[in-house]
């Protein structure tokens, strides 16, 4: 039975990793990927509800007194 060669596979595997590399980057940089956000100013206006103004009390069951 021969003895497989393997005095090639160093160079085979590395020009492949170099050249999977270089197609990677060529086909990244056809994208153009959009710049840093920016922080949008928010403005919060205060919703006027009528219980905001009150004082109200939440009544449980165990709390009212018995009948």
């Amino acid at each position: 039975m021969p003895q497989l060669d393997t005095s090639t596979w160093f160079i085979t595997i590395l020009s492949m990793t170099i050249t999977l590399f270089f197609v990677f980057q060529l086909k990244m940089s056809k994208y153009s990927f959009p710049g840093n956000p920016e922080p949008k100013l928010v403005i919060t206006s205060k919703s006027v509800t009528p219980w905001e103004e009150k004082w109200t009390k939440i009544y449980f069951p165990l709390s009212l007194p018995l009948q």
